[in-house]
């Protein structure tokens, strides 16, 4: 199932990548994504959910066909990426507590050094992205998702013996 979901997603940014040129831009910056496109655009995060997808890959696919620009379509992921993960983090955090769990000072230490490390290194990898996407496309990113999706396919074939 990853291997596949890897593959077809290669194949998907590619192709929306050739038929770049036809598709109508409704939304060149992220301010300009309507409340109606932002809601098409979570409807494709819930794809991230099949194993081997990638939500900010689901969620840019998804900005693409609602009409952003590639631009629009990537921050606007990100964007979207600040409640999921926030989300996500409370919750394992109070599973923790609900099992019986407590910090120490140490501990609590250690976590607030790497949320803090955590965000910074998001915030270059970010900006390190946004910048890439204004000058390329997201062939390569389809082609890289082929290619591991094709190791992972081999190597699961491989492994089966």
């Amino acid at each position: 199932m990853v291997a596949a979901a890897l593959i077809v997603y290669g194949i998907w940014f590619i192709f929306i990548e050739n038929k770049k040129d036809k598709r109508k831009i409704n939304a060149e910056l992220p301010e300009d994504i309507t409340y109606k496109t932002a809601f098409g655009i979570g409807l494709f995060q819930v794809l991230a959910l099949i194993p081997g997808t990638s939500r900010s890959g689901s969620t840019i696919i998804g900005g693409i066909l609602t009409g952003c620009s590639r631009f629009a379509a990537t921050e606007f992921t990100f964007f979207l990426a600040i409640p999921v993960m926030f989300g996500a983090s409370v919750l394992k955090i109070l599973k923790y507590f609900v099992k019986g769990g407590v910090f120490n000072g140490m501990e609590i230490c250690v976590l607030g050094v790497g949320m803090i490390v955590s965000f910074a290194v998001s915030v270059l990898a970010i900006k390190f992205l946004i910048d890439y996407i204004k000058k390329n496309d997201f062939k390569a990113f389809g082609i890289y998702r082929i290619i591991i999706g094709v190791i992972v396919l081999v190597t699961a074939v491989l492994s089966a013996d």
